[in-house]
């Protein structure tokens, strides 16, 4: 393979906005009531998924793995809502995510349930962070690292 652009280095201020995006994701699922990191690792897989990129599923695979996810939770992820080892947070979490990756429209009743289900504050840093992960999905598909590399911290 071609060796492609070093993003990182070629635009580092950019690159810090999605960092300080990250670090205001993990402060908030790591302080809420309702969202958790399992939930945010679990988020970021399902998003990698959907939008096929190799590097991020490795990487996110292995970090939840890190933090204590089960192998089961991570091998049924593509099937959630047929498994039942998600809460209803997580349903409603992964719902919205699935949603907004494709691009799907969000009328006012769908709007209200999801609200329902994470609270306010939960659907904004939710829809902050499948927002996040898209972003490094499609940065990564582009300039492609070595799928593999990363090593969970």
């Amino acid at each position: 393979m071609t060796a492609r652009a070093n993003y990182i280095g070629l635009a580092p201020k950019a690159m810090q906005i999605l960092l300080n995006q990250e670090a205001y994701l993990k402060e908030q699922f790591s302080d809420s009531s309702i969202l958790s990191t399992a939930l945010w690792e679990l988020l970021k897989l399902r998003v990698s998924q959907i939008n096929q990129c190799a590097f991020c599923v490795d990487m996110h695979s292995k970090d939840a793995l890190a933090q204590g996810e089960t192998v089961e939770r991570l091998i049924g992820l593509s099937a959630w809502r047929d498994m039942p080892m998600y809460s209803a947070t997580e349903r409603a979490a992964l719902e919205w995510a699935e949603h907004l990756t494709q691009s799907k429209p969000v009328d006012d009743q769908y709007y209200d349930k999801l609200a329902t289900a994470l609270g306010e504050k939960g659907l904004v840093d939710v829809t902050i962070a499948v927002n996040a992960i898209n972003s490094w999905n499609r940065i990564v598909k582009t300039f492609k690292p070595e799928v593999g590399s990363h090593k969970p911290k």
